[in-house]
């Protein structure tokens, strides 16, 4: 069929999965992406034949499957969450004009920003931004500049990628960021393995935050002036309340 679906599975769990993305899954010949996210889908569709690489080989990865593509399969590239949200959407699509027989449709998927804040409660009820703390493609400098013009906008933050082995000072640098402008009292939450066996949560304030247990398998929510505690899940109100705080908790 000379097509690439470039597939978000959301946060792991067949649960969270949309129809869509099994229809893709369904359709296709060849399942590839990164080994992770390639084992989550596997045990669902085990008649398929699966391509699984490692990190840091995403060119060589999608140039495989448009080359499968291009002899007359139908490829599914899975991603983690959303295939447009730092996933293979988009540089499947970059490198698919030296493959003009191959067709790229993409399926949108459950990114971690939602499906993580729904565990938490409703943090972000109103304006929200997201940003990765991953320096590997992006210059440091520059996520620290998006991470000041958030918090002067009192944004509720959304933080992909806050921690691995080799960047344990990053989330720590950017609650520093955040406290210039943001209160210590702030409420902050995140969610280890969304939607995965051994999720875990915690609602703490922006203070306490570079001190939890954090990993590349956390997202994290820093939440806006109005973001509030109630009945122990973060909630940043939409405003129908006229500011009023209903009885909830500004502090964690």
């Amino acid at each position: 069929m000379n097509k690439v679906y470039a597939v978000g599975i959301g946060p792991g769990g067949a649960a969270f999965m949309t129809e869509a993305a099994r229809a893709a899954l369904a359709a296709s010949d060849v399942v590839c992406g990164y080994t992770v996210y390639v084992d989550l889908v596997r045990p669902l569709f085990p008649q398929k034949t699966f391509y699984a690489a490692p990190m840091m080989q995403e060119i060589e990865r999608c140039r495989w499957a448009l080359g499968e593509a291009e002899q007359g399969k139908t490829v599914a590239m899975v991603c983690s969450g959303d295939a447009g949200v730092y996933g293979m959407a988009g540089l499947l699509i970059q490198l698919a004009e030296e493959y003009e027989c191959v067709e790229i449709e993409v399926v949108c998927g459950v990114t971690a920003a939602v499906s993580g804040a729904a565990v938490l409660g409703a943090p972000i009820g109103h304006d929200f931004c997201v940003i990765s703390l991953s320096d590997l493609l992006t210059p440091w400098d520059l996520i620290e500049e998006r991470l000041r013009c958030a918090a002067r906008g009192d944004f509720i933050v959304c933080l992909y990628n806050p921690k691995s082995k080799k960047r344990i000072e990053h989330l720590g640098r950017a609650c520093e960021i955040l406290l210039e402008e943001k209160s210590p009292d702030t409420v902050c939450g995140w969610v280890k393995h969304i939607g995965r066996s051994g999720q875990e949560s915690n609602i703490v304030a922006l203070s306490a935050l570079a001190g939890e247990p954090v990993d590349m398998f956390t997202t994290v929510w820093i939440g806006s002036s109005k973001t509030q505690v109630c009945g122990g899940r973060m909630v940043t109100p939409r405003g129908y309340e006229n500011g009023g705080k209903l009885g909830c908790a500004a502090k964690p």
